[in-house]
């Protein structure tokens, strides 16, 4: 078995956002579940990001959603994303700076 830190279809390139981000190399249809972007260690409760949610940067206007399973957070496509689009979330964990909306502090291992 080979260890692919991200799929084919993505790679990491310099963000118009924030340093460098996380793009598709494909048009990629809404409600595709992209990989797994964190896991929560069990016995510390400690949120641990993968290389693939290591590199997705914020936006109010988001293409994707993180969908906790079993102590996994997983990144599901919220619209059709184009060919050459940078991939984002919205962030709910801390503030962004910069940022005026109130963000609620959840706790990551509660499903909502």
């Amino acid at each position: 078995m080979t260890y692919k830190p991200l799929p084919d279809y993505l790679t990491i390139q310099p963000s118009k956002i924030d340093g460098l981000g996380l793009f598709t190399l494909v048009d990629i249809d809404k409600g595709v579940n992209l990989g797994m972007s964190h896991i929560i260690d069990a016995p510390t409760l400690d949120t641990i990001r993968t290389p693939l949610g290591g590199f997705v940067n914020h936006s109010d206007t988001p293409n994707l959603k993180k969908v906790l399973d079993h102590r996994k957070y997983y990144l599901y496509t919220i619209v059709d994303i184009p060919m050459g689009s940078e991939l984002t979330l919205k962030y709910e964990w801390y503030e962004v700076e910069g940022d005026d909306y109130e963000y609620e502090r959840r706790d990551p291992t509660v499903i909502r």
